[in-house]
């Protein structure tokens, strides 16, 4: 058996996608490997594909309980033996894996990055010939990464603990270069073959709104998707519990996920969003990587995250069946601070390491928010931040569908500068926007009199002008770095160009998006040629659900909505036709062919129009 049979015989694709043939060569030839490919584009393959094709066992690091779950499941689906142990697992069960792997059962076995500290664990690999260790989100391992593990720091100290070593890959999603060659270093990693496929994912559409009343923008949003399933993600276990009740009174089928819950909880609540029992899932970021769930048709962040590494990954879980998904983030001041609490709550040990991770979280964090702020391509600002070249405009985010107007904002300008300058000069340390925007205001706080700054001559200047559209000012004025904010103290300061607005005349213009031009997920998908036979589509998910609640799986582990869109356009009506069908290997025909074939028989009968060729 080679590479091609396997990919057809348990996969069901005649072809591997861009960068997947090039590592399964170089990890079937003994070489290690890195491969960095989007959510969604294939990396389980890279690592499946050699395991059923390299002698002894396949051992798979997995960061999460979920992610395991459900490439086991999905493996096993396809007929292909795998295990996870976890801490999830009841003695028996464990015992039954353990008994498995010394059985040389498993093709597969997937574990968690702490489990390679087991002594015991360590003893049972040694025994077993291992032909290849996959370290999936292997980002984790580096400290300049968004999700730095200690744990994963073990990995290098285990590999070398076997008594031979097996082939290396390491496959993440999200990886700037520098945390690129941290993998390679820490991994220990022997001359890779690195494959980097890009970041870019075009069928999700990306937007920033900013809206004074995020609960009633985010009702409007899922009204628009009522029939669509979809992660909403808060910054706090508080916010999950005020989102979740709000969205439940109003009839919306949602479930909730943070780490204040039980266990028992959790569980549930993922297999509800996961058996489609429900459509919505409030969560944290705790409710992270792994979710293999492929019809998320939109992720919506209800606070903005600490970093766009975190922010791409989370919003990638939307699409992953290749349909257009939308990310839409809904942004507001506030999160900013909320951010820095977070960061703050969650240092490194050690005051060095404390010190080094903050500062690289500070500029994580700018970096999320010059992307709340910008008024260019959102695509181009996150294939920028990951190093990717890029046409200057998608088509396909907020931004490029906006229509903008651009104003003179110098007079504006020369004011807020100048408040600045003056609160400075006045009380010797620079002050946060929150109070630069009541003075400019005028208000009539307590701090405002207490500090002396009604006696200001910027009081008051901007009295007329809202809240929002002073920090629109400030936003413009930051983007274009006439001002910036401090990282440690979120106060705003001058830089030395603001002299050039205020002494030498240059002037300031400000674009802005007056118009956001509707780009719903219904009526993008109208813009796509329409997939043949949607009431056979329907009707084919209909049978999809009913056999996953048979069997006990999420509906996607029998098929995902790529390969019944397939099967509609393609109404196979022989177990031959049906094998031809994207995604479609032997095991799953053999196990699934027929109920859908009388499916498509059935639904052309009924309709009256099928017909021989």
């Amino acid at each position: 058996m080679d590479k091609f049979t396997v990919l057809r015989q348990y996969f069901g694709h005649t072809a591997f996608r861009p960068g997947q043939e090039m590592l399964v060569d170089a990890i079937l030839s003994g070489q290690d490997a890195l491969g960095i490919m989007p959510t969604g584009g294939g990396k389980s393959i890279c690592y499946q594909v050699p395991a059923l094709l390299l002698p002894g066992m396949t051992l798979v690091v997995s960061p999460l309980i979920s992610l395991m779950k459900d490439q086991v499941a999905a493996l096993e689906a396809v007929g292909i033996p795998a295990a996870f142990l976890n801490s999830s697992q009841g003695m028996e069960e464990s015992r039954q894996v353990w008994s498995g792997v010394r059985q040389g059962t498993y093709r597969l076995l997937y574990v968690a990055p702490e489990r390679l500290e087991n002594q015991r664990f360590a003893e049972l690999m040694a025994e077993r010939e291992i032909g290849l260790i996959a370290v999936d989100e292997a980002h984790c391992i580096s400290q300049w990464g968004q999700d730095f593990r200690p744990s994963y720091l073990k990995i290098a100290d285990f590999v070398s603990s076997l008594p031979r070593r097996p082939v290396m890959a390491a496959f993440t999603a999200t990886a700037t270069g520098q945390v690129r060659e941290d993998i390679v270093q820490r991994l220990l990693l022997r001359d890779p073959q690195r494959v980097v496929t890009g970041f870019d994912r075009p069928n999700l559409y990306f937007d920033v709104q900013r809206p004074q009343k995020k609960l009633a923008a985010l009702a409007t949003l899922l009204e628009q998707r009522r029939e669509k399933s979809g992660i909403i993600y808060c910054a706090t276990r508080a916010g999950v519990e005020r989102v979740c009740l709000e969205l439940g009174s109003l009839g919306f089928s949602t479930a909730r996920y943070h780490a204040g819950l039980e266990e028992e909880e959790r569980r549930e609540n993922q297999d509800d969003f996961q058996f489609d029992r429900k459509q919505i899932m409030v969560a944290t970021n705790a409710f992270g990587m792994g979710i293999d769930k492929s019809n998320v048709s939109f992720v919506i962040h209800y606070n903005m995250p600490k970093n766009l590494e975190s922010y791409y990954q989370e919003a990638g879980r939307a699409g992953r069946d290749g349909e257009p998904a939308d990310c839409i983030l809904l942004y507001g001041p506030g999160d900013v601070a909320t951010a820095r609490i977070l960061i703050d709550r969650g240092g490194s040990s050690g005051p060095d390491a404390e010190g080094f991770q903050r500062q690289l979280d500070m500029q994580r964090l700018q970096a999320m928010v010059d992307y709340c702020k910008t008024a260019e391509c959102f695509r181009s600002r996150i294939l920028d931040y990951f190093g990717q070249e890029h046409p200057d405009r998608c088509g396909n985010c907020g931004n490029c569908r906006g229509i903008f107007s651009e104003m003179d904002v110098t007079v504006p300008a020369q004011m807020i500068l100048s408040c600045i300058r003056r609160v400075k000069g006045l009380l010797g340390y620079y002050v946060g926007a929150a109070l630069i925007v009541q003075v400019l205001r005028g208000s009539h706080g307590h701090r405002i009199k207490e500090l002396g700054l009604d006696g200001l001559t910027t009081y008051g200047l901007m009295r007329e002008e809202s809240q929002e559209r002073i920090r629109a000012y400030l936003d413009c004025l930051e983007a274009k770095g006439y001002i910036f904010t401090d990282p440690d103290y979120a106060t705003l300061r001058l830089t030395s160009q603001a002299g050039n607005v205020l002494f030498h005349g240059e002037t300031v213009a400000m674009r802005s998006r007056v118009e956001r031009q509707s780009a719903s997920l219904e009526k993008r998908k109208r813009e796509i040629p329409a997939v043949a036979g949607q009431g056979l589509l329907s009707a084919l998910k209909a049978e999809r659900t009913r056999l996953a609640r048979q069997e006990g799986v999420p509906p996607y582990i029998i098929f995902s909505n790529a390969v019944l869109a397939d099967m509609a356009g393609r109404s196979p009506r022989t177990m031959e036709e049906f094998l031809e069908v994207s995604g479609v290997g032997q095991i799953k025909a053999e196990r699934y062919g027929e109920c859908f074939l009388a499916v498509i028989a059935e639904y052309f009968n009924t309709a009256g129009n099928f017909t021989i060729n």
